[in-house]
């Protein structure tokens, strides 16, 4: 399909179920935990999401079947493939040596055979023992001090002997491979996203981590001078070429749901600080000035300055009406399943320390708990570094250049 029609299909089916639900596109902004202007462009085709959890949301808000979410990623996966640079094939271009040469290495051939070495004196054949002990004509008996003791059984023939201790080494060979197979299933982690304390868990979630201050601005903390910023939607792929570490804030949401109709219940959310160092020493850049917008209600903060980092629920905003009006906080516990899924978004601030850290959400269904360990999209711990005292740029569309900024919140 091509890239244009791919991305036409996408934001069709985006658009049709947004139209067919009837709220405003800030009323379902909301539910997403993303602006009014960003869901506006979802359904114009204007841009892609970077993962298709928002869309899936998106999808269960409007009432859509099995069938039409698993049309609607089809569709997602084809449009986001038309973002994102070609990977060149290996060895596109042609290679100057692709063909073996001769003196480019040689052409394994039918191995010379080694210059005739003067055949060595044959090894004299051991001895026959002294005469005092003469060969037996029949198969010698092995000597009962070097036989297994399950070899030794009374009234078998040696060779019987033989057998049975061969057929009791395959049966422990095969049990010895089962075991390294059961316990590596057990050590090895996974790749899944979905561990829990006790499998199977009834519950699975998606994660995004690099994400914009109500979808306008964020500030990463990069070594050497990047290239110009790019959308919320390429924000991680960008951070990850560039090697760019969250300056003073990383927001995380969480989208958790179950696994089929059973309410799961989720008690509360832990925040584990793995590992801590001083504020690293690079340049801040500005992805954007910021533009508002309206904050969902499972919002949550986290001081890791804090020897014991704690999620505090905050308040939210709803700006649907003229003046808009404050939500109350609401704290744990709340209850999922597969019709009823859950978003929580953490706003987690450092100032005096690079912090790597993790999140862990407990649970409890149908008379079971457990605890699942929430990282980055790649599993690894969400990291965040205090910019205070930090040079601060931002980008001059204008000029096309970075240029001197203010520090957040000056």
């Amino acid at each position: 399909m091509p890239k244009d029609a791919a991305v036409e299909e996408f934001a069709r089916l985006v658009h049709a179920l947004k139209a067919r639900d009837g709220r405003s596109y800030e009323a379902l902004g909301r539910r997403l935990s993303v602006s009014a202007s960003t869901l506006h462009r979802y359904c114009s085709g204007a841009t892609v999401p970077e993962e298709f959890a928002v869309v899936d949301h998106l999808a269960l808000l409007c009432g859509a079947d099995e069938e039409e979410r698993r049309a609607l990623e089809v569709a997602w996966s084809r449009a986001d493939r038309t973002r994102r640079p070609p990977v060149p094939e290996p060895d596109a271009e042609p290679v100057p040596d692709a063909e073996p040469v001769p003196d480019a290495e040689p052409v394994p051939g039918p191995e010379p055979k080694p210059t005739p070495e003067p055949e060595p004196a044959p090894e004299p054949e051991p001895a026959p023992e002294p005469a005092s002990e003469p060969e037996p004509a029949s198969e010698p008996e092995p000597d009962p001090e070097l036989e297994p003791v399950h070899a030794r059984v009374p009234g078998l023939p040696s060779g019987r002997r033989r057998r049975r201790w061969a057929w009791l080494g395959l049966v422990g060979g095969v049990l010895a491979v089962v075991g390294a197979v059961t316990l590596g299933a057990v050590l090895l982690p996974g790749k899944t996203r979905e561990r829990a304390a006790e499998p199977p868990a009834p519950l699975t979630w998606t994660v995004a981590s690099h994400l914009y201050e109500d979808g306008c601005g964020h500030t990463y903390l990069v070594e050497r001078t990047p290239p110009p910023p790019p959308g919320s939607a390429d924000a991680r792929s960008w951070a990850v070429t560039q090697g760019a570490v969250d300056g003073g804030k990383t927001l995380v949401r969480v989208s958790v749901q179950g696994k089929n109709s059973a309410a799961v219940v989720l008690q509360a959310l832990h925040v584990r600080v793995v590992e801590r160092g001083a504020p690293l020493p690079w340049t801040a850049y500005q992805m954007g000035g910021g533009c508002g917008g309206a904050v969902t209600p499972r919002r949550f903060e986290v001081d890791l300055d804090r020897p014991r980092p704690v999620a505090r629920a905050l308040d939210g905003y709803d700006a649907s009406g003229e003046e808009g009006r404050t939500l109350p906080a609401v704290s744990f516990p709340y209850t999922v399943s597969a019709a009823e899924p859950e978003e929580l978004l953490v706003s987690a601030g450092a100032a005096g320390c690079d912090c790597r850290w993790y999140l862990e959400l407990e649970w409890s269904s149908e008379g079971r708990r457990g605890t699942v360990r929430i990282g980055d999209e790649d599993g690894a711990p969400f990291r965040t570094s205090g910019l205070r005292g930090r040079p601060v740029w931002e980008y001059d569309s204008v000029g096309l250049r970075w240029v001197p900024g203010e520090a957040p919140g000056s």
